[in-house]
């Protein structure tokens, strides 16, 4: 059995929670302040660990994942916290203290950003 699922894809033209962070690449050049906003997140995906984080975040059962069932990465548990910060500070994660853990979830318009500004390209 598999534990894959198809994520939800937020249409930025339908649901106004969705904050594009940039047009598609193909639409127009990228402003300043949109290529910082972009290399920001891919950069921040760009570590293989915060990747792994951010994966499995977004692949766990009900969109959201605690810091404990998913540090299981390969480096120490401080190096974990590192990551999953740097991932929230790209605005990729967001995060929620219940109790002793904390839980993250992706950012709403994360997945459909992304979506919108790469899936117009088709060579």
């Amino acid at each position: 059995m598999s534990n894959v699922k198809a994520l939800p894809l937020l249409d930025p033209d339908v649901d106004p929670a969705v904050e594009p962070c940039c047009p598609p690449l193909t639409e127009r050049p990228l402003t300043a302040e949109e290529a910082v906003r972009t290399a920001a997140m891919f950069k921040a995906l760009g570590d293989p660990v915060r990747l792994r984080l951010f994966s499995s975040v977004a692949a766990h059962q009900g969109g959201e994942a605690c810091v404990c069932d998913i540090s299981d990465v390969g480096v120490s548990q401080p190096t974990v916290s590192h990551h999953l910060k740097k991932l929230k500070e790209a605005g990729l994660l967001t995060s929620e203290r219940r109790g002793t853990w904390v839980y993250y979830r992706v950012a709403p318009s994360v997945l459909a950003a992304m979506a919108r500004m790469l899936g117009q390209y088709a060579p």
